[in-house]
């Protein structure tokens, strides 16, 4: 009987993923949207050179909107699916589960469809995902860590949680850059204090994406949350702040707000 019951078992499981799709389908069709000019193109704006932030990453080409309408069509796809995209070398393979994975989250964070187990479950794939080098580029990080870190910190009210903490000091690049991003579920929220907590930790980090991001969620804490507390950071730590930093956290100020600032470096 054991062995009836498992093999009903795996049957099931298989009939299910395949209901909700399944990581090839989701491959072949965004294979239908590859463009050999577009992969080449995408690939030095992503840096994928020798030495470059996006080394070895591999490109087909199909675009953005191809890809939102291909996880519309695959939101039930599961996770075992999700974790078979994000493990492929292709760049639009794993932006594809990141998305759906996205989407699943919201979905299950909606008052009417609410699954605290599913939003657990997804927010711990992600987080193998992230250590696990898969999410490796600044569009992954930017489309999926305020959802799948951000939000489900923000809804468990902890904006003080270590997990930010250790991501900032961790010496991946994508992980810090996730720390970051993941703080701008909270500037939404009107909570300014993850970012003004992580940014001091990350002033003198040596990757032009980091100093990006942190300037990004200055700025956008200065515009959202609180004018006056970006102006207090800046007062204490603009003469430290990389040149990028500075410029994004400083880029909605007047002019001789922002030259004043910059002066100080």
């Amino acid at each position: 009987m054991g062995g009836v019951t498992g093999t009903t078992g795996r049957a099931d499981a298989a009939v299910t993923a395949s209901a909700a799709g399944t990581a090839g389908e989701v491959q072949a069709a965004l294979a239908e949207h590859a463009s050999p000019e577009r992969a080449a193109g995408s690939a030095r704006f992503f840096k994928t050179g020798p030495g470059e932030y996006g080394e070895g990453d591999r490109f087909i080409g199909s675009t953005l909107p191809a890809t939102r309408a291909i996880v519309a069509r695959f939101a039930r796809l599961p996770l075992a699916e999700h974790a078979l995209l994000l493990a492929s070398d292709v760049h639009e393979h794993r932006m594809t589960a990141l998305l759906i994975m996205v989407r699943q989250f919201q979905t299950a964070s909606r008052p009417r469809t609410r699954d605290d187990a599913a939003r657990a479950a997804l927010h711990e794939a992600y987080l193998a995902a992230v250590r696990g080098g898969r999410v490796n580029n600044w569009d992954l990080v930017d489309s999926s860590a305020p959802v799948l870190v951000g939000e489900f910190l923000l809804e468990s009210g902890r904006g003080d949680d270590p997990l930010l903490d250790r991501l900032a000091a961790s010496a991946s690049l994508w992980e810090r850059r996730v720390a970051v991003l993941a703080t701008f579920a909270f500037i939404k929220a009107g909570d300014g204090a993850p970012t003004l907590r992580l940014a001091p930790r990350l002033l003198d980090d040596r990757e032009d994406l980091v100093h990006k991001a942190v300037g990004w969620m200055l700025r956008e804490l200065g515009k959202r949350v609180d004018r006056d507390a970006l102006l207090a950071f800046l007062d204490e730590y603009a003469a430290r702040m990389p040149r990028t930093m500075l410029s994004y956290a400083t880029e909605h100020l007047t002019p001789e707000e922002r030259a004043a600032y910059r002066a100080r470096r």
